[in-house]
């Protein structure tokens, strides 16, 4: 009976043995599908190894099985200790380490020390959009700030951040550069005051539509989503997050240039759209800069209806979006437990990776809001620098830790040098989004790894070499779509 017993479970084991192996081969055939259909080739070569390898322990387990091997002395040490090293591995692999304590506080764990409020005419696109030489503000800026004149003159001379737009593919650029600006006309267009700052409708007059914060949360979010948002997150307002003075000049508005910004609403709807993964691949080439600019413009789409839709309700609201911020984006969308910021000083999800754009909509409204996340981003980034490697201005630090920077925890970016590779390139890189492991598409395989890592510190080891062995250490830009292709 104890014979008997002991062979049934040989037998199970078998089974099981059977099950695990094709499963693994099918995760293997998954990831192969998902390499050919991200066209990343090193990828499918080394996946399609692989698979090769899965199949063929498969085949050979299924050989011995049909050989009665496992039914011997021999074959059942050898499957009660395959057996007990696969639920060992898999427990390694799948259990829950530590979490960050400081990522789940959201910002205030990052916080170390005094912090100021940033102000926007110091941000390099406000200098060097808004300030014109010779005039009232460019004299009163650079003479405070002589420090800054020379570079951003020469930055200036160049046409701004991004110089020449589409520089990097001249003489083919034009086609792509038309559709850059043409999304870029969008933000534009839904600047003006009246607009990132509505008034209810005329046919509502001021009446205020009474609303709990957990029915406004739900339409909110959801009347959110329904205009073309990805994401969406609530958070409390930080007031050290809210800019300081008023930099970034539209619509001929120079009374608000070095105006104090107030801190009077308390909470923060942060949307995410997702940009195209096969667009991103090209970076730094043009269809990388009319996907963020496409991704720019419907988050003035977005920002600008929702803020219209919540000063209908009888409550002020305040878009943000590329041509009006009044806050920073990064450090509210991860109190709104949106995601992490990461090395390369972007907000990074655990949906999409860095392949994303932020805009907002702050408010008095009551709501609900969100917590934040813990997706072990800090940790993989700790490890992986292949941003840092791989950014063309060494503008991405490789310091293993992040820094105190006017008294927050940081990866600091060089925006300067990082600017300047722009205004060479004419366009807005996304290089370091491209290469980021977070970054690749969501299928099967993908989510089943992101799952992984964002559970355990080790398999975060492991993927962040994986991710090197497949893709590359420095990935070449990919080829675009058809559409949008640019001519070598």
């Amino acid at each position: 009976m104890n014979s008997s017993f002991f062979f049934t479970i040989v037998n199970v084991l078998t089974f099981l043995g059977v099950l695990g192996l094709a499963a693994q081969a099918f995760i293997g055939l998954s990831f192969f599908i998902s390499s050919v259909w991200e066209k990343e080739r090193r990828a499918t070569v080394f996946a399609g190894v692989q698979f090769a390898g899965m199949t063929a322990l498969l085949i050979i387990y299924l050989l011995l099985v049909g050989r009665g091997f496992f039914q011997t002395s021999p074959g059942m040490v050898v499957l009660i200790a395959g057996c007990i090293m696969v639920v060992l591995a898999a427990v390694f692999m799948v259990r829950k380490t530590a979490p960050n304590r400081r990522a789940l506080r959201g910002t205030p764990g990052y916080i170390v020390g005094k912090v100021n409020r940033f102000d926007e005419r110091m941000q390099v696109f406000a200098r060097n959009r808004a300030l014109s030489p010779g005039s009232e503000q460019y004299n009163e800026f650079y003479t405070d700030h002589p420090e800054l004149e020379k570079y951003d003159s020469e930055r200036r001379g160049r046409g701004g951040p991004l110089g020449k737009i589409g520089l990097i593919d001249r003489p083919h650029e034009g086609p792509n550069v038309a559709a850059t600006l043409a999304s870029l006309s969008i933000p534009f267009n839904l600047s003006a005051p009246g607009i990132v700052k509505p008034h209810s409708h005329p046919l509502l007059g001021d009446k205020k539509i009474h609303l709990s914060p957990e029915e406004a949360t739900t339409r909110v979010k959801g009347y959110a989503k329904n205009i073309g948002a990805d994401l969406v997150g609530i958070a409390e307002i930080n007031p050290l997050w809210i800019y300081s003075h008023r930099g970034e000049i539209f619509h001929e508005n120079w009374e608000d240039w070095g105006r104090e910004i107030p801190t009077d609403h308390k909470y923060a709807v942060v949307v995410a759209e997702e940009m195209s993964l096969d667009m991103i691949g090209s970076a730094p080439h043009t269809p990388s800069v009319m996907e963020s600019m496409k991704n720019y413009a419907k988050g003035a789409y977005i920002s600008t209806q929702l803020a219209a839709f919540i000063a209908n309700l009888g409550y002020e609201a305040t878009a943000n979006h590329l041509r009006h911020y009044t806050a920073i984006l990064p450090p509210l969308a991860v109190d709104a437990g949106l995601g992490e910021v990461g090395r390369l000083g972007y907000l990074m999800t655990k949906e999409f990776g860095a392949r994303i754009r932020l805009s907002a909509v702050t408010t008095n409204l009551p709501l609900i809001i969100d917590k934040p996340v813990d997706n072990g981003i800090e940790d993989f980034c700790k490890i992986c620098k292949k941003c840092a490697a791989c950014c063309p201005s060494q503008s991405i630090t490789q310091d293993n830790e992040p820094k105190e920077f006017n008294g927050t925890l940081k990866w600091t970016l060089n925006d300067e040098t990082c600017f300047g590779y722009w205004a060479k390139s004419g366009t807005d890189c996304c290089i370091c989004m491209k290469v980021c492991p977070w970054s690749h598409a969501r299928t099967f395989p993908h989510r089943l790894i992101v799952w992984l890592i964002a559970r355990n510190k080790y398999v975060r080891r492991i993927f962040s070499v994986m991710d090197d062995i497949f893709y590359g250490r420095g990935p070449k830009p990919k080829v675009a779509p058809e559409w949008a292709r640019f001519k070598n």
